[in-house]
């Protein structure tokens, strides 16, 4: 671990992380929780699912975001003609003055700091997986090679929940990779006409670069050094742990709707984010309304309903807003 920062340095670094939310605020209208969401991802070292109905700005919040740190930034637009080599890379022949042959290793759009995964739904499995490897272990392997990505590492994927023609749902191993999943919700109308105002005038808004890659790495290592007191730390974990029905503290909206509860990369995220969340509040400690904030996005898309709870329309937001209003009755 590396050493806790002084006073001084941990306040120049809640200042990048202000100065990093104007930027933001520049181009993008609203979405204050959306941003707030993403950025807990960045400070995280995590990766985030972005599900919201076209023309939302999904896209350009993430550009925006890529803008605003000094990172490199791909983008992957997802099709179902693309292969895995398409995003990984492939080995390609060079041929000498002599005509010897040799390979070598052109990386795709995946070897960059920051890859937007732009409609991932519409890849065909062969290709979803091919991110795995890279979202766990931040390698790619071609061949017999194994290449590192560069550090730090991130993928922001989106998706349209309303279009399932031509789809292929991501499966539940790829879903459990991503820290946290994000709705993106639909603007206000005051959100619209300042969105028509901005994107119809003669000037176009730009986000100013305001931190490096040190400055992001430095933020991820002092928000893991976020104290967790043992109460806190247990309260997350039966708060996981209600999500399974088999559990005597579930609330019956577990018992009867879902099939499968949250895995052990559930706390992990809720920790991880609470923790990222205490620092960006300017404290030295996780508390539980921290672990309570940080639940939806991190536990959404790791919750899986049975048949009973699918006809009923009840949703996985359903699910874990009556899990933190049992816990809330019981703390």
């Amino acid at each position: 671990m590396d050493k806790i920062e002084s006073k001084e340095q941990i306040n120049q670094l809640l200042e990048t992380v202000a100065a990093i939310r104007e930027q933001i605020g520049r181009v993008i209208v609203g979405q204050k929780e959306v941003v707030e969401q993403l950025l807990w991802c960045l400070f995280a070292g995590g990766h985030a699912l972005l599900e919201g109905i076209p023309g939302l700005g999904k896209t350009m919040l993430v550009r925006t975001i890529a803008e605003t740190v000094d990172l490199s930034f791909s983008r992957i637009q997802f099709t179902p003609d693309l292969m895995p080599a398409d995003i990984t890379g492939t080995n390609i022949i060079q041929f000498g003055n002599r005509g010897e042959t040799s390979y070598r290793f052109q990386p795709g759009p995946l070897f960059g700091h920051l890859v937007l995964a732009d409609e991932i739904n519409r890849a065909t499995p062969k290709t979803q997986s091919a991110l795995l490897e890279a979202m766990q272990e931040k390698t790619v392997t071609v061949g017999s090679e194994t290449h590192e990505l560069p550090q730090p590492f991130f993928v922001l994927a989106t998706q349209n929940p309303l279009e399932n023609e031509g789809t292929y749902p991501l499966p539940e191993a790829q879903l459990d990779r991503f820290l946290l999943k994000i709705h993106v919700s639909y603007p206000t109308k005051e959100e619209l006409k300042e969105i028509v105002l901005r994107t119809t005038s003669s000037t176009e808004a730009r986000a100013e670069k305001v931190a490096d890659g040190e400055a992001i790495r430095r933020i991820q290592e002092t928000a893991r050094q976020m104290l967790v007191a043992d109460d806190v730390l247990d309260y997350a974990v039966r708060l996981l742990l209600s999500t399974h029905p088999a559990e005597p503290d579930a609330p019956e909206s577990v018992r009867r709707h879902v099939q499968f509860g949250s895995g052990p990369r559930g706390i992990q995220a809720i920790v991880s984010l609470a923790k990222v969340r205490a620092f960006c509040a300017g404290r030295l400690n996780v508390s539980y309304h921290d672990i309570d904030q940080v639940a939806l996005p991190a536990l959404r898309h790791r919750i899986f309903l049975n048949f009973e709870g699918q006809a009923a329309g009840v949703t996985t937001d359903d699910v874990v807003r009556d899990v933190l209003a049992a816990m809330e009755s019981r703390r």
